[in-house]
This record gives structure tokens, sequence and C-alpha cells, in this order.
């Protein structure tokens, strides 16, 4: 079982390592939208940096990782809808968060 934020769950958890390419990193508005979409979905989400975890669905947490350009992250998520929240996170990542 995996313990995140309060809930146990019995699913295992999935990963998806992504590179950020936007100019300035994970920043704040970059990090709102991050957690608008994982907040869409009831999998406990972490990212992670350079062995240090952060809350997925907290922009506060999020920002604190300091994920500049060209840094490697990993997503981690767990729960019934795992799956998707890892490709839409994904694909918001590769999409420049939705920036030219």
């Amino acid at each position: 079982m995996v313990k995140r934020q309060g809930n146990l769950t019995k699913s295992p958890e999935k990963i998806k390592e992504c590179i950020i390419k936007h100019e300035w990193g994970i920043h704040l508005r970059t990090a709102g939208l991050f957690v608008k979409t994982a907040k869409k979905y009831t999998a406990d989400i972490m990212v992670e940096k350079d062995g240090m975890e952060a809350d997925g669905k907290s922009i506060i947490a999020i920002t604190t990782l300091n994920a500049g350009k060209n840094a490697t992250i990993k997503i981690k998520a767990c729960g019934e809808d795992a799956e998707q929240a890892l490709t839409d996170l994904e694909r918001l990542i590769e999409n420049n968060f939705e920036e030219p």
C-alpha cells in the first residue's frame, strides 16, 4: 500500500518522467495550470525533482521544487484514475504549458 495525502490506496503507483521545456520553468502560472489539471482527478499526485517531493495539487509545494528549464521531474500518481492524470499532465508539459 502507498500512503499519500492521508489516503490509503491499494492501486500501484504510476510514474512518468518529464523534462520541463518552458523558458522560465515551473513558476506560479505554470504551477497553477499543473494543479488545475491535477485536481480534475481523484488520484494522489506527487512531483519529484532531485529527491524532493511536492504535493501535485499544491501550487506553493510545486514551486518550491525550483524546476527550471530543462529540469527533469517525475510525476507520481496513485489511484483509480492515475493513468489518465499522468497522461494529461505529461501532455500539459509537452505542450509548453499552453504557450507557443
